[in-house]
Order: C-alpha cells, then structure tokens, then sequence
C-alpha cells in the first residue's frame, strides 16, 4: 500500500462539500464561551470533552443529534456566530481545503436564542465567512438547511428566507433523522428552490433502515437532489445503486461520521470501495468536526489505514467534489489549477 503520513495527507489540497457550521466550533472556542453564555462546565477535561463532543461511537444518529444540542447553545450571539464561521473557514484552510461548502439550520441556530433573527444569523455568518476568504485564498459557499423534523409551515419559512437570500445561498438541504419524516412531503418546497436557482442536496440513506435506499432514490426524483449527503445505504440495493450510478448523483461520504452514527459498525465495513467499485460518484467529507473532533484529513487517514486509499484515490474523489460543487464557475475556476494538471 502507498504509505502517505498523516502530515503529507494534510497537504494534499481538497474540495469539502458536506460540512455543517453550526457543528464547526473549535474545541477551544467552545470551552471558552460555554462559561460566558451561561453554561457550565464539568469539572474535569474528560469530563468536558463528554460533555460537547462525540469521540465514540453512539447507539443511533438520534442520539447524536441529541448531543449536539449541547454546543449549540453556545451559539448565542451575532459576534459569537461571525467568528466560529471565520474560524471554521482558517480550519478548513490549514488542513487544505480550497473548495469549501458550508450548510447550516436557521431553526438550529435560533432555538433558545429569541435574539437571533434568520437575518441576523445568516448576515452575522455570512460576514465571517467574508472576513475569512479576503484573508485566505478559499472560496466558501453556503447551503441553507430545512430541518425535516419541524412543521410544514416552518420549513415553508426557511425555503422562502434561502430563496430570498439566494445571492448568498448556493444550495438548499433537508437534514435531521429520516425516520418517521417522508421527503416526498417537502416536494413543493424544494421544487419552488430549484425554480428559483438554488441548488438541491439532501441527507438520505444514512442509516441502515430498510427503507434508506428508497429515501434516496425518492429524494433524487422527487425532491430534485442533484447530490446525496451520506447516501451510503443504498449499497443494499443494487437497483437503487444503479439508478444513483446512472444518474450520476454524486454522494457526500463522511466515514468518521459514520462510523460513530453507526450506520456501518467498523471502519472496515464502511461501504465506500463497493460505492467506487460500483461506479458511483464519491465525495468525502467530514461532516461535524467540532463535534467530532475532527479534521477531514482525519477522514482521509482512516481511508487510507483501512481502505487502502491512496493519492490518485483522493484526487479522483477531489474532483469528483470540484465538479459537483455549487459554487459558482467563477470561484471554482480560480483553483482549478489545484485539481487538474494541464495536458
């Protein structure tokens, strides 16, 4: 196996398009302002750690979802907001990503934050963003998320904002736990968004549900997803992972993610050799990592040790992300030369 050390993978420059800011908060900001906004903390740093972040694997995503209700009280301020999204585009950056997509939940953000406005949340995130990339050669894009689990009227609420925000919107998403939430019911939804020239991508097929495949295909076709976020589940279909395959929908694999929702039980039955070998569009991605104390050179490591990817893997995945990415030709052009050697 090509023998790549953990300090030559972060160099290799990389596209992530499946990252969530409002779960991108460093460690050290994170301990930082728990105190200043009211919550304490435990009294040791294993304690703490037990506390914000998810470092083993849970018993379901349910339960991970649960646990990033810890940290999100921390995001309780404009001021707050623009710097962990400034910190998470200097993160990105260091562990050489130039291509970066970024999604957040407006509803996440606000719950139990009465202060914080849609409006104020996306300006105060979009300014972060912006002080990072005039520092930074990095172009950042930024996906708004439709919680699946929240009412009909609320999701309606959050498409219109991204629709009127999409001069700085790329995309629209729907995430949070499938089970029990039928994409198909957002249909009309994210059907007026892509009319009105955002993209679409949907988390689906994560986790190991009979019906996870079939949630794909029906975001695909329904929905309008021109990506997956996870999507890995349809390996138990072989029709439905034609169909992906055939559609050339590309997939946001996350593997350290889902290892520790426990879609797949180990590393090594992770499916993303059996998606590639299949001939499926594959991204890779690190989905939370400041809850999972993470980098997505972290990722790459655990493809390489395990799953013996090498550097023409990663490059093929790279751009496999560049091509699919929503930000605009414009930012994209700026580093192709990153990505493709001229012939």
């Amino acid at each position: 196996m090509e023998n790549l050390y953990s300090h030559n993978i972060r160099d290799i420059l990389k596209v992530e398009l499946h990252r969530h800011l409002d779960c991108s908060v460093r460690w050290s900001t994170l301990t930082e302002l728990a105190p200043q906004v009211g919550i304490p903390l435990a009294a040791t740093s294993d304690e703490r750690k037990h506390q914000f972040l998810i470092t083993e694997p849970m018993n379901d995503l349910g339960s991970v979802l649960n646990k990033f209700l810890n940290a999100q009280k921390v995001l309780a301020s404009e001021e707050i907001l623009t710097r962990i999204a400034f910190e998470a585009c200097e993160d990105a950056y260091n562990d050489g990503i130039r291509l970066l997509e970024l999604r957040y939940a407006p509803t996440f953000i606000s719950e139990g934050h009465p202060n914080l406005t849609f409006e104020k949340i996306h300006s105060s995130l979009h300014k972060g963003v912006e002080m990072a990339k005039k520092r930074y050669p990095l172009a950042v894009g930024l996906i708004c998320i439709v919680q699946r689990t929240k009412s009909y009227a609320i999701a309606e609420h959050v498409v219109d904002f991204a629709i009127d925000h999409r001069g700085s919107f790329i995309a629209l998403d729907l995430a949070d736990n499938e089970v029990g939430f039928d994409p198909k019911v957002f249909a009309p939804l994210f059907q007026k968004a892509k009319k009105a020239g955002l993209h679409i991508t949907v988390h689906s097929g994560e986790i190991p549900q009979p019906e996870s495949a079939q949630w794909v295909k029906d975001s695909i076709e329904i929905l309008g997803a021109e990506r997956i976020g996870h999507g890995i589940q349809i390996v138990r279909n072989t029709q439905i992972l034609n169909f992906v395959r055939d559609h050339k929908v590309p997939l946001e694999v996350c593997p350290i993610s889902n290892y520790l929702t426990q879609s797949f039980k180990t590393y090594e039955e992770h499916p993303i050799r059996q998606l590639l070998n299949a001939g499926v569009l594959v991204t890779i991605n690190s989905d939370d990592p400041g809850i999972f104390a993470t980098t997505l050179s972290d990722d790459y490591e655990v493809l390489h040790r395990v799953h013996g990817f090498g550097l023409a893997d990663f490059q093929r995945c790279n751009q496999v992300a560049f091509e699919n990415s929503f930000l605009p030709d414009a930012d994209k052009n700026r580093f192709r030369g990153d990505f493709y050697t001229s012939s």
